[in-house]
């Protein structure tokens, strides 16, 4: 048995990174439950590297990392695989980021209504089918290129390309029917 300071430690280092590891598995796996299983798993593979782990300021990094993989690796298992779109991204688009996609709640200063925006978006963003919604978090909230993004999914770059353009689209329009007409 680990003596009682290291298990001390450990509490205090899940406690310090359990919001960051389940924030980013919930949001590839767009379900709660799922996601506290991959946080699980991300703190089982933490304690079995603990002693070098635990006091590494790469520490969020490597969590993270460990995370997104074993979530993606979850959602190859035991979801359909991505079906490959037969158009391609229309030229000229913008490459708008989810600020684009929320629409205007009056003054930035009002927590309350940030408070809403950011809640109206995590369920819109869980709402978008997972070839959408994968792409989408790996870019805005991993800040991955559409290259890394195509390399670890094993699709091409153009789907991916498609994929996050229609997966703003469809956020811009739920969020926009969310509030209503202007």
């Amino acid at each position: 048995m680990p003596p009682l300071d290291a298990i001390a430690r450990f509490e205090a280092f899940v406690r310090a990174h359990q919001n960051m590891v389940f924030a980013v598995a919930v949001r590839l796996l767009a379900d709660r439950s799922e996601a506290e299983d991959i946080s699980q798993t991300v703190f089982l593979k933490a304690w079995q590297q603990f002693e070098t782990l635990g006091a590494s300021p790469a520490a969020a990094g490597w969590l993270r990392m460990v995370a997104t993989n074993a979530s993606l690796n979850h959602l190859a298992r035991h979801r359909r695989r991505w079906r490959l779109f037969s158009e391609m991204e229309r030229e000229g688009e913008p490459d708008g980021g989810f600020a684009a996609a929320l629409p205007a709640t009056g003054s930035s200063s009002e927590t309350a209504e940030a408070a809403s925006s950011a809640e109206r978006l995590e369920t819109a963003l869980q709402a978008l089918p997972a070839h959408q919604r994968v792409p989408l978090v790996l870019f805005h909230f991993e800040q991955q290129s559409y290259q890394e993004i195509a390399t670890r999914l094993g699709v091409s770059l153009g789907k991916v390309k498609t994929d996050i353009h229609r997966g703003r689209e469809a956020l811009r329009n739920t969020l926009h029917a969310t509030d209503g007409p202007r």
